[in-house]
């Protein structure tokens, strides 16, 4: 009778376990704040950067694309999920696996790859408050000090809030972030026009390709939230967290893919390659180009609600991985509890984002660059040099699937400091 009791718990347990073929609201919320990660103000100028150089790399990069961020980010999930240690971030997994020295250096390069892009976010935000004040609500120009300092704050405080807040304040941004991008690229079609098809020359063909994949690999990037979603997962579903994370991942890849080249592709087929070439040179977003040259008032309105949307929910995400390594920094060679580090850590971080929103200088556009390489190589090339190193990686050990990564990584990474040389 006990046995039958204790089978009967049993089976009851192992039914009320969610298990990684199930889809839950969870889940959902997971794909919505990866996509709201991915998506920030670079998606207003990738339209132009990509445009340029014509249809055929534009198709090329299309293609590429899907693979390329559902591939890159499952890798990296993976390498999160194989540590020995539940709960273990980013940090202490390469740790781990790479030695004490080796890995607190790609940890503090993680770091310093996702923390300028969240200066920029920070004045980026500020900016677009404060213009959209100005011009569209006709107030006086506000004090900069406490703009800024009341948004970052606000941002700030829905991280502290939990995750539960946060996957909210994701859904309550990403919905509509996602709605008005269809919208308005489906808007654009009665003026699409059909694209100047140019002689095919292979030279030219292939190295617009090449330095067009950076674009591609930072425009659909959410590494900085990978680490603390696949520790979420491993704490939702066990031993089924790589599946599940590789499935949330690949729905997530979906629809990043999915809104965001249609929203490309509507705005490229909109200009022609003169006026792409025009705002590039203005140094103006897809939108603002648009509203200046149609002098319409559907984009004029939206312009400023999609880059709000898109700058705090990247912002949030960012944020997500940065205090995560950062805790971890400084809590190794100090000595102080995790608990206490992650509180210097955000407030250390609130203070120095605050200080760049103050400051607006112009120079946070070079830092965006130069943490690329670095966030490209433990995007791409990392995860792939773990899988032949770790034992517990061994089983993903695909020649195809790693050689794509690997080689779509270093072409991406090339091309970033090729374009910093020059």
């Amino acid at each position: 009778m006990s046995l039958s009791a204790e089978a009967s718990r049993e089976l009851s347990a192992s039914q009320s376990t969610p298990t990684a073929s199930s889809w839950r609201r969870h889940d959902t919320h997971w794909v919505i704040s990866l996509f709201g990660t991915a998506v920030g103000a670079g998606i207003l100028f990738l339209p132009i950067n990509l445009g340029l150089g014509g249809i055929w790399p534009l198709m090329v990069v299309a293609v590429l694309a899907g693979p390329m961020t559902f591939l890159a980010h499952r890798g990296l999930a993976r390498f999160v999920l194989s540590s020995s240690r539940p709960h273990a971030d980013f940090t202490e997994v390469a740790e781990e696996h790479f030695g004490k020295m080796a890995g607190r250096l790609i940890s503090a390069l993680y770091f310093l790859s996702i923390f300028p892009i969240l200066l920029i976010y920070g004045v980026g935000l500020t900016n677009t408050v404060e213009s959209f004040m100005v011009n569209q609500l006709g107030t006086a120009m506000p004090d900069r000090v406490m703009l800024s300092g009341v948004l970052v704050f606000a941002m700030i405080a829905v991280m502290l809030a939990g995750e539960k807040a946060m996957l909210r304040a994701f859904a309550v941004m990403v919905y509509p972030l996602a709605a008005i991008l269809l919208a308005l690229s489906c808007y654009l079609i009665p003026q699409w026009q059909w694209p100047e098809v140019t002689a095919f020359e292979s030279v030219s063909f292939l190295n617009t390709v090449w330095l067009a994949l950076p674009v591609t690999v930072f425009a659909f990037s959410h590494a900085a939230a990978i680490s603390g979603f696949a520790n979420v997962q491993r704490r939702e579903y066990g031993e089924q967290a790589e599946a599940k994370s590789g499935l949330i991942l690949r729905n997530t890849t979906v629809m990043l893919v999915g809104f965001v080249l249609f929203f490309v592709f509507s705005c490229v087929l909109s200009l022609s390659p003169a006026q792409l070439a025009e705002a590039k040179a203005q140094n103006v977003s897809v939108l603002s180009y648009l509203a200046n040259i149609t002098d319409n008032p559907v984009i004029v309105t939206l312009g400023p609600l999609i880059a709000f949307i898109a700058i705090s929910s990247s912002f949030l995400g960012h944020f997500l991985g940065a205090r995560e390594s950062l805790k971890s920094l400084l809590a190794k060679p100090t000595g102080l509890s995790l608990a206490k580090a992650d509180k210097l850590g955000i407030a250390l971080m609130f203070f120095a984002i605050w200080g760049a929103a103050v400051m607006n200088p112009g120079i946070l556009g070079l830092m965006e660059t130069l943490s690329g390489p670095v966030i490209a190589m433990i995007l791409f090339i990392m995860p792939v040099v773990a899988i032949y190193k770790v034992e517990a990686l061994a089983r993903f050990r695909h020649g195809w699937v790693n050689g794509f990564i690997l080689v779509t990584g270093a072409l991406a990474v090339s091309a970033l400091l090729f374009s910093l040389m020059k």
